[in-house]
Formats: structure tokens, C-alpha cells, sequence
């Protein structure tokens, strides 16, 4: 029966840290300052018909902290790689230089900065609910383990488990909040 507990308890954690990625790349995607190709991560383009994601449709670089350039490999499609880039609503206005676009990324306001810092907590709050989430699918599979014949001192230790767990998460996603949060407003 113990086995059936540690599968339950494994498969929390397991759901817990999919939460955390998920939540360190949408970080990723929050940048404040200094330009980067990544900050084009997430644009799709509509690449002969097919939504493809910019990198797959350009060569793109960061020549300068205040500059991005995406050079597409096909030249007439760089109309479309123009609208994808405004139709992802970055805040980026990219100029056509024919061959090339280049991307002027503005410096960050204090204004900015505090609305990327609302971001990242409506994110971690979002990652703190699918934690919690986990937890109540665990322990209703913990319950039906004790329908299921599983002694209640077992079923009781696996609950008191998966709570020590998610307050564990729940602090992993306070530190990278907080973290995020001296990044974002210290740049």
C-alpha cells in the first residue's frame, strides 16, 4: 500500500514542477532593460500560410543593449514578420529598413517597470493556484486510495506530505517573485 502512496506523492511533485518551469519561462519573457533576441520568443508569423515562430523565419540578433535586428532569411516575407511583431503587442515598433527590421527597445520607465512587476505576481499567483491545484488532486487520490483498503495512518502521513509540499513550492515561487521583482526595478 506504501507504494500506492509514494506514486500520489510523486506524481504532486512531479505536476509541482512543471508549475515552477512554467513560471520561469514566463519570467524569462518579462524582461526590463537591456535588449534581447529573446524578447521575440513567442511571436508567430505567418510564414507561407503557416503561424511559425519568428526564429524559425529570421536571423535575429542584439547588436547593442538598445537595439534588436531580425533579418529574414526570405526577404518578401519581412511585411509579415513586421505585422507578427506588432500584432504581439511587446511595445516594439519595428522599423523596415527593406532588408532588415530593426527594433529600437526603449528605455524602461518607472511607470514600466512597476506594470512588468504586476505581470510577474499575476504569473506567480497563477503558478501558486496550479500548486494548489496539485495538492487537491493529490489528496482526493489520497482519499480514494483509502476507499481503496489503504491503512488511514498512511493516507494521513501522504496528505501531511503533499501539504509540506506545496508550502515548499509556495516559497520557491515567492523567492523567484522576489527575485524577479529586484531584477525588474533595479535595471
Amino acid at each position: 500500500m506504501l507504494e500506492e502512496c509514494q506514486m500520489v506523492y510523486d506524481d504532486v511533485q512531479d505536476k509541482m514542477d512543471r508549475s515552477i518551469e512554467h513560471l520561469e519561462k514566463e519570467f524569462q519573457n518579462i524582461r526590463a532593460g537591456k535588449a534581447s533576441p529573446d524578447m521575440l520568443n513567442g511571436v508567430m508569423v505567418d510564414f507561407y500560410g503557416a503561424m511559425t515562430p519568428i526564429n524559425q523565419t529570421s536571423n535575429i540578433t542584439s547588436p547593442d543593449p538598445r537595439q534588436i535586428i531580425v533579418q529574414p532569411w526570405d526577404k518578401s516575407q519581412i511585411s509579415n514578420i513586421e505585422k507578427a511583431i506588432l500584432a504581439a503587442n511587446l511595445g516594439f515598433n519595428p522599423k523596415n529598413e527593406g532588408e532588415i527590421l530593426r527594433i529600437i527597445v526603449p528605455a524602461v520607465t518607472e511607470e514600466r517597470r512597476k506594470d512588468l512587476v504586476k505581470k510577474a505576481k499575476a504569473e506567480a499567483e497563477d503558478t501558486k493556484v496550479a500548486i494548489r491545484n496539485s495538492r487537491r488532486a493529490g489528496n482526493d487520490d489520497a482519499k480514494q486510495l483509502e476507499k481503496e483498503g489503504t491503512p488511514e495512518d498512511d493516507v494521513k502521513k501522504l496528505q501531511d506530505d503533499i501539504q509540506k509540499l506545496t508550502g515548499d513550492y509556495t516559497e520557491k515561487v515567492d523567492k523567484l517573485f522576489e527575485a524577479k521583482e529586484k531584477d525588474i526595478m533595479t535595471i
